[in-house]
């Protein structure tokens, strides 16, 4: 830097027509401003190279790794995989699947509502003018027995049918319950795991022995039933 302001001194002492005197520490400081904007642009741009140089080693190592993935890819085979399935033993298989004797003891009868109709005639010596709607009777004159059936069990499967009989005597009953009306007195209680209800008629007992599932025969159905019936 002497040496620029030694020529720069050299060549401001030749005036030139026409121009200012050279101002020789003015030039040397606006010099001296321009060599650190030289320097600092390089430092800047060195720094820039080595970061941008950074970047691109970490980026090719980072795709190296994805690539590469550090163990072995998987093949996939058309080689179909077989599972052997677990067998159920013996005692298993004969307790999940019941047996034919079994399903048979199984009553088809499904309690529906029970809904009483007009009877127009009498079955046998038993006459009732009320009857459960749909119920197939199915009377006995020999033995003034009446069977009433519902429309969903089997005529053969007893505990869904209802009974109607006479008797010389009442039934015994446990549970009694006891209701007068119309000068009748209609007992409802159970016997050998039936409900039944009966009522005395003159000098017989009409007698209605319940189906086993009778949840929708209620004590006042009951009565309804057996006050619309006659013995001849």
């Amino acid at each position: 830097m002497d040496d620029v302001k030694r020529l720069l001194e050299q060549f401001a002492d030749r005036a030139v027509d026409g121009l200012p005197p050279a101002d020789v520490d003015a030039d040397v400081t606006r010099g001296r401003r321009a060599l650190r904007r030289i320097k600092a642009r390089r430092r800047v741009t060195g720094v820039l190279c080595v970061a941008a140089a950074t970047t691109a080693v970490l980026v090719v190592g980072d795709q190296s790794k994805w690539w590469g993935g550090g163990g072995e890819a998987e093949v996939a085979t058309d080689a179909a995989t077989t599972q052997t399935q677990p067998q159920p033993d013996a005692a298993t298989a004969g307790s999940a699947t019941p047996s034919g004797a079994e399903e048979e003891t199984f009553s088809t009868y499904s309690a529906t509502v029970v809904q009483l109709v007009s009877n127009a005639k009498p079955w046998n010596a038993i006459g009732c003018t009320l009857t459960p709607l749909g119920w197939t009777a199915a009377p006995q004159s020999a033995a003034r027995r009446v069977v009433l059936t519902p429309p969903s069990a089997r005529t053969a499967d007893t505990s869904a049918q209802l009974e109607l009989f006479t008797a010389a005597e009442p039934q015994p009953l446990s549970g009694i319950r006891a209701v007068e009306t119309g000068g009748k007195v209609f007992h409802v209680g159970s016997t050998g795991g039936r409900e039944v209800g009966q009522v005395q008629l003159g000098e017989t007992w009409l007698v209605a022995k319940l189906p086993i599932e009778h949840q929708d025969w209620n004590d006042d159905l009951v009565r309804r039933f057996l006050a619309s019936c006659t013995v001849s």
